[in-house]
């Protein structure tokens, strides 16, 4: 695999994806350079005419006036027509690259591991996707075609500057490259490059935290805290204004000696041009030349100021370029070059040992250690046990949402390495007990389990699903919007809605994560019959809380830290004495506690 481009290439290497707009955005930006430049040449043709006819103003040439007026006029529109033409063809093709390098984006992150989105914070990849994919775009649509206007600018302005007189053209340069050394030491040294990563990794932190601090808002407010309470975002906001403050500090010196060193062009032209003209003083055209560079010699700062702007700005994207290409780095589970089909749905845990690793921190957290049993094709395998026994570790396993680290998991006898990713996808439908509804409509979010399915299929799934009723009564219903208007689903009904998209995805086999753990005992029975419809010849695996859901279950398999200590009927592990037994009579005695005064 070739090394990946840095720096400015890497931002010049996302652009050339559409070479043909953003050349001819650069030579249109180039030509309104040239067009932008004629009112100044107009304006030393004046002057010398001027100059050349002082002692009698009558000798001064009307036409010639007239003529280089209307050039400066026509020079002018003419530059402002082809910097907007140029401008046009350089924002089309940074809108066409940004849809690309979201939907690659997008596409990438969905193949990565759960592991990669478990370890990276929502905020932070929320900000990739969003500010610095569009910092590209401000590269692209004006870093650019500014760029080429610009150096168009200032060669073209030195040339002039030179063809009319070389040592206040010297001077000029002078002044303009140790202005911009000082300006380049500032904002593209070591210590600009260390300050623009804190400021990305702030950002994201603070990204970060308002997500957590919006979602834990009904908290907040139940207790009666304010930001400054909620610690973690407090300290993400204090570490930004500190950072920032730091920053300005560190540039102030350098920005106000940039500053006023540009801005001092003409206290340099003013004592050289005096010094010529002394030795030559009826010179009447060095005199023009002379009035010319006091009056557009400071014209040259506005370009280099752009310059420097394009410059510490690039430094910025760059910056969130280097984070874009962080995630294509991430590698996504690698897949099969032999593909091959199960023809039978029976899950087998074969010897499995799992650990979560935290590249950051270079830590791993044992989660499974030698698993094995068979969940069998038309039954039922609950798992159970205390928090963090490694029960959702198991369920989310088998649709490879990571790889196991020892041993094999198979499906049908086929190692689910060996199927492609798209293949166990569709095998596989999950009921979380956290469920998650897209702001979109109802509808719309049960067809998340088939894209092809007809309204009237959605509707017999709602129905199974037991959640018909109470969609016919929103606003809209199958076609309300979730959030919209203020409507939102109980926990119960939520559910149900997950229910319903399992049931229309059909798959053989289904994970179930307590799903009726919302509902109330009016609807507990009637999910229970929708599940018990949906679950006919599937290969299904729960997830248990409630013990009592699955006490039919064909087998239970009970975990502790992450290893397998029992399994059996509820009939046999109820009567055998361990942990099931511990759980099933603490399960039992919770019915029969009260809240006494």
């Amino acid at each position: 695999m070739s090394k990946r481009k840095k720096g400015i290439s890497r931002l010049f290497e996302i652009a050339g994806e559409k070479k043909g707009l953003l050349l001819l955005s650069s030579v249109l930006s180039a030509c309104s350079a040239l067009c932008m430049l004629t009112p100044y040449w107009a304006v030393y043709r004046i002057l010398n005419e001027l100059l050349l006819h002082a002692g009698d103003l009558g000798q001064i040439s009307r036409p010639v006036l007239i003529y280089w007026g209307w050039t400066a006029f026509f020079g002018l529109i003419g530059g402002l027509l082809l910097l907007y033409a140029g401008l046009m063809a350089s924002h089309v093709a940074a809108f066409r690259i940004l849809y690309g390098l979201r939907m690659r984006l997008s596409e990438h992150i969905g193949r990565l591991s759960l592991g990669y989105l478990n370890g990276t914070s929502t905020g932070a990849i929320k900000k990739i996707m969003e500010k610095n994919v569009e910092k590209i775009e401000n590269f692209i649509a004006h870093t650019i075609p500014d760029l080429v206007n610009v150096a168009v600018t200032v060669i073209l302005m030195f040339a002039i500057f030179f063809s009319l007189n070389g040592w206040l053209a010297v001077v000029c340069l002078v002044a303009i490259t140790i202005s911009l050394g000082l300006q380049f030491l500032n904002f593209m040294g070591p210590k600009a490059k260390e300050f623009t990563k804190y400021y990305f990794d702030t950002q994201e932190q603070m990204s970060a935290s308002a997500v957590q601090y919006v979602r834990g808002m009904p908290v907040v407010k139940i207790f009666g805290q304010s930001v400054q309470s909620f610690r973690h975002f407090y300290n993400e906001i204090t570490a930004y204004k500190t950072w920032s403050l730091k920053v300005c500090d560190t540039y102030q010196p350098g920005m106000l000696a940039f500053t006023v060193l540009l801005n001092s062009l003409v206290t340099f032209i003013l004592p050289i041009g005096l010094l010529l003209l002394s030795k030559d003083p009826q010179n009447i055209t060095l005199a023009a030349v002379y009035l010319f560079f006091i009056i557009m010699g400071p014209g040259v700062v506005s370009p280099v100021y752009k310059l420097m702007y394009l410059g510490s700005g690039t430094r910025e994207i760059n910056e969130g370029v280097e984070r874009i290409d962080r995630i294509f780095d991430e590698q996504p589970l690698p897949e099969t070059t032999q593909p091959q089909y199960p023809t039978s749905y029976d899950i087998t845990f074969n010897h499995v040992s799992f650990a979560y690793a935290d590249s950051g921190q270079t830590t791993r957290t044992e989660a499974l250690r030698n698993i094995s049993f068979v969940a069998r094709q038309g039954e039922i395998t609950a798992l159970v046990g205390p928090s963090g026994s490694g029960k959702s570790t198991v369920a989310n396993l088998i649709p490879r949402f990571w790889d196991v680290d020892r041993g094999e998991i198979s499906i049908g006898g086929v190692n689910i390495k060996s199927i492609p990713t798209t293949e166990l996808m569709n095998m596989v439908s999950f009921v979380f007990q956290d469920n998650f509804l897209f702001f979109d409509t109802l509808l719309e979010n049960i067809r998340v389990g088939d894209t092809k399915a007809t309204r009237e299929e959605v509707v017999a799934a709602a129905k199974a699903a037991q959640c018909h009723d109470f969609i016919s009564r929103l606003p809209q219903g199958y076609d309300t919007c979730i959030g919209d208007a203020g409507v939102y689903l109980s926990g119960g009904e939520a559910q149900r809605v997950c229910v319903a998209r399992a049931i229309l995805k059909n798959a053989p086999i289904l994970v179930l994560d307590e799903a009726t753990a919302f509902a109330d005992p009016e609807n507990e029975y009637k999910m229970q019959q929708a599940l018990r419809a949906l679950i006919k010849g599937k290969t299904v695996m729960i997830i248990a809380h409630r013990l009592s859901s699955i006490t039919s279950a064909a087998q239970i398999v009970v975990l502790k830290e992450g290893q397998l200590v029992q399994c059996g009927t509820h009939q046999m592990l109820s009567k055998t004495e361990g942990l099931y037994q511990n759980m099933w009579n603490a399960y039992t005695d919770a019915f029969r506690w009260e809240l006494k005064k």
